[in-house]
């Protein structure tokens, strides 16, 4: 969810939203999923009451904490777009309550052949295009194709494709054609799929924004200006965006698609979303009945927790300091050490964010998933490994300044715009430079979409992100760090990490125990040995939520939130 970034947005994400995309937020904010604390946790879930009735007007009203930064499924990589993206398209699987695929523009399961390298996937008929068109196989080949092209630049393409769908490394290195892609339309409804190997995710895959389809005819003909606004979009899942022009509002509407094949299981007739970064400026739209949801930071989590509406919800997404190994310091581990040791994360948790959340020592959330034969957690198996330790910090600190020659650091730190993130940043740079005697650290405060584009160049020393996961597997958070990683841009290049990581991924695929053994030694060379980032906390967030909101189906991957079988009962 990514990337999803999942990324800082979804520290404003405190604030709300989705939902960010995989990363968390939707509606105030960031990434990650929206909470009832009557709800699931790891595996999904609905904050749907037995019994429940829609009544009165079937309109929700949200906040997000930025803007949609992109609605082209090629180009998304953060939470918010894969929010919006989950409610207007469809993909051949959607995740149920359980979080499990299940058919959505796929008529039913697929046909798997015995070695798991062949999938054949037959397409409901009743599925159109907004203009009208049907949903057809080429859609998705059509959008598989572009995603993995080099020419189109897509960073998710390459992450989500590259070593499962056949050829799909070899094309994005320009060594193949994109008519080699392991996907062929067989008949209009009906696609074959070809992988490079047996992958025991691929069907979570599936559920995922950048296996959705697109028109080729439409996109062909809008060009350039395809996905710049709503004018330039077509839908094919439960509503229709309106009103969305990133360069002139900042606020976007979600109507019912009347043409979605399952339109009579859609209840709400409008969606409306603002962008709000102020978590007060929420809560006072909350308390004068302007909006149905809005998260909440620490102080106002002591005035509302206990109230009908007060809800809390724990999820699998983690943030952390990525440090770009490009400065010298950064590249230097003990400097690295020191930053990590060096910051009070049970006092982040329990005073700046006080929302449930949780101190983060790893690069694996806890609750995700479990050893397949022990069943024992992955966090668990492998434990804490880097914490708060001052003490060990200073001295990983005073040898690491040895080693560079100087006695003070200066670094930039790259944060995010809203209020929450401000807080967040300046509380971690207040321990940073209490704790590490000569580091200096310069703040830039920038919005969300910036954030993305500076990193995306490695343009920082320091950056607080967040991930949340895009399939449920501990590789959707390993992935990242190998050095061949399209979000690779800290400069963390460890050969023996990425041989752990190439094993798992695919010597490995089939002999899951061993496997799974691999990721954990991988994650203790990331943290233990190598400590590439800073691991801060797991996310819990806290809202104000309105009662009447009923069906809200909260997922632990890809959009924070599904509003297909939403309702309001008033």
């Amino acid at each position: 969810m990514r990337k999803t970034n999942w990324l800082l947005l979804a520290l404003a994400l405190v604030l709300s939203m989705f939902l960010v995309a995989c990363s968390g937020g939707n509606d105030d904010n960031a990434g990650g999923n929206d909470s009832g604390e009557d709800t699931s946790s790891e595996e999904g879930g609905s904050e749907e009451a037995e019994g429940g009735e829609p009544s009165g007007e079937q309109v929700l009203n949200l906040i997000e904490g930025s803007q949609i930064p992109t609605m082209d499924s090629s180009h998304a990589t953060d939470a918010v777009a894969f929010q919006w993206l989950g409610e207007t398209m469809e993909g051949l699987y959607r995740l149920n309550e359980e979080a499990q695929p299940e058919p959505a523009i796929a008529e039913g399961e697929p046909e798997v052949s015995e070695d798991g390298m062949e999938w054949t996937i037959k397409l409901r008929e009743d599925a159109v295009w907004s203009n009208g068109d049907p949903v057809t196989a080429n859609d998705f080949v059509f959008a598989w194709q572009r995603a993995i092209d080099p020419e189109t630049g897509s960073e998710y393409g390459p992450f989500m494709m590259n070593d499962v769908l056949k050829n799909a490394t070899a094309i994005n290195n320009g060594e193949a054609d994109v008519e080699e892609l392991g996907v062929e339309a067989t008949g209009d409804y009906e696609l074959k799929i070809t992988l490079e190997k047996e992958v025991p995710y691929f069907h979570s895959l599936l559920t995922f924004g950048t296996y959705l389809p697109l028109n080729e005819d439409f996109v062909t003909e809008q060009g350039d200006d395809y996905a710049l606004t709503s004018d330039n979009l077509l839908y094919n899942g439960p509503f229709i965006l309106e009103d969305w022009d990133p360069k002139a509002n900042e606020s976007w509407k979600l109507t019912k698609n009347e043409d979605y094949w399952d339109a009579e299981n859609v209840t709400l007739e409008t969606i409306n979303v603002n962008v709000v970064k102020e978590t007060s400026t929420g809560v006072n739209l909350y308390e004068n009945g302007e909006i149905d949801r809005a998260g909440l930071s620490s102080e106002f989590v002591e005035k509302y927790a206990g109230s009908e509406d007060y809800r809390t919800m724990p999820e699998p997404t983690l943030f952390y300091l990525k440090m770009n190994q490009e400065n010298e310091a950064l590249a230097n581990p003990d400097i690295r050490k020191a930053i990590a040791m060096s910051i009070n994360k049970q006092d982040l948790v329990d005073v700046i964010l006080a929302n449930g959340s949780i101190p983060s020592n790893g690069a694996v959330p806890e609750d995700f998933v479990t050893h397949p034969e022990s069943g024992e957690d992955f966090r668990e198996l492998n434990g804490d490994l880097i914490t708060s330790d001052k003490e060990k910090a200073k001295e990983h600190w005073e040898k690491g300044l040895e080693a560079l020659g100087t006695d003070s650091v200066e670094l930039r730190f790259l944060g995010g715009d809203s209020e929450v993130a401000k807080e967040m940043d300046d509380y971690l740079i207040n321990q940073l430079e209490e704790n590490l005697e000569g580091l200096s650290l310069s703040l830039s405060s920038v919005p969300f979409e910036e954030r993305i584009a500076r990193d995306e160049k490695s343009d920082y020393d320091i950056q607080n992100s967040g991930w949340g996961p895009d399939y449920l597997d501990a590789s959707t958070w390993l992935n990242m760090w190998m050095s061949d990683s399209p979000y690779m841009t800290m400069n963390y290049n460890s050969e023996k990490y990425d041989s752990l990581m190439q094993e798992a991924n695919n010597d490995l695929l089939t002999d899951l125990p061993t496997r799974f053994d691999k990721m954990l030694e991988a994650e203790k060379v990331l943290i233990e040995e190598d400590t590439a980032i800073a691991p801060l906390y797991q996310r819990s967030r806290a809202y104000l939520w309105r009662p009447s909101v009923k069906g809200v189906q909260f997922n632990p991957m890809g959009a924070d939130f599904t509003y297909k079988h939403a309702y309001i009962e008033e």
